[in-house]
């Protein structure tokens, strides 16, 4: 995988390029178990969730362009993170993206979408996780049901890169309890291994280290325990 703008940075402060050159190569080259596709839009995520639309953003919307990855799909990426990362930021991403597709001279609407569903009823999550949403607080719960109907229809994005995608989010964020655990049983049921599940937590060490560190403790806890571990 090559990286767009490490010229730039190189001028800027030689030492800091070299640093993140050995980073880049630590989990681009080192993780083999995750696509370039799955690590690009996982950094698109972090770049959402944590607002770093400059340089960041821009290197990885263009390696994502270059890479094959459509205008098409970073949008149903936007659309997707948006429940998680907040309307606002993805909003943001989005008027980025319009920027650096402009750049590169990519032109054109953008093609495929997916029904909305606003005005419909019901969810596509578990029932047990929407009841105790539903217990905790029931216009909430209205609302989570309503989020998650209008990203039920989305294509674009296999089950095992939205699942990827949440658990980023959870590092991110650290909430490593309920929506972890959820994020992670949905991974394992798109068919992703252990190992690979791992791998996701361990490139989130790029958006932040101690914030994986710990996620990687929460995640042995749950592939200890027996029984039903994810409902």
């Amino acid at each position: 995988m090559e990286f767009p703008f490490d010229g730039q940075i190189k001028a800027w402060d030689p030492v800091f390029a070299e640093m993140g050159a050995a980073t880049d190569r630590a989990l681009w080259e080192g993780i083999p178990e995750l696509t370039d596709r799955e690590k690009v839009l996982l950094c698109l995520v972090a770049d959402v969730c944590q607002q770093t639309l400059g340089l960041p953003f821009e290197r990885h919307a263009t390696m994502a362009l270059e890479h094959g990855v459509s205008g098409d799909d970073l949008r149903e990426l936007l659309r997707f993170v948006s429940y998680d990362s907040g309307y606002p930021a993805a909003l943001a991403a989005l008027e980025r993206l319009m920027e650096i597709e402009r750049r590169l001279g990519v032109t054109g609407p953008p093609g495929e979408g997916h029904e909305v569903n606003a005005d419909g009823s019901g969810s596509p999550l578990p029932g047990p996780m929407r009841q105790s949403v539903r217990d905790l607080d029931a216009p909430f719960a209205d609302y989570m049901e309503l989020q998650s109907r209008m990203r039920a229809g989305m294509r674009r994005l296999s089950g095992r890169e939205r699942a990827f995608v949440t658990m980023t989010v959870d590092v991110l964020y650290m909430t490593l309890e309920e929506s972890f655990r959820a994020h992670v049983s949905r991974a394992l049921k798109a068919g992703a291994r252990p190992d690979e599940v791992r791998a996701v937590v361990r490139f989130s060490a790029l958006f932040g280290m101690t914030r994986a560190w710990r996620a990687l403790r929460v995640l042995n806890e749950l592939f200890t325990e027996t029984g039903s571990v994810f409902a």
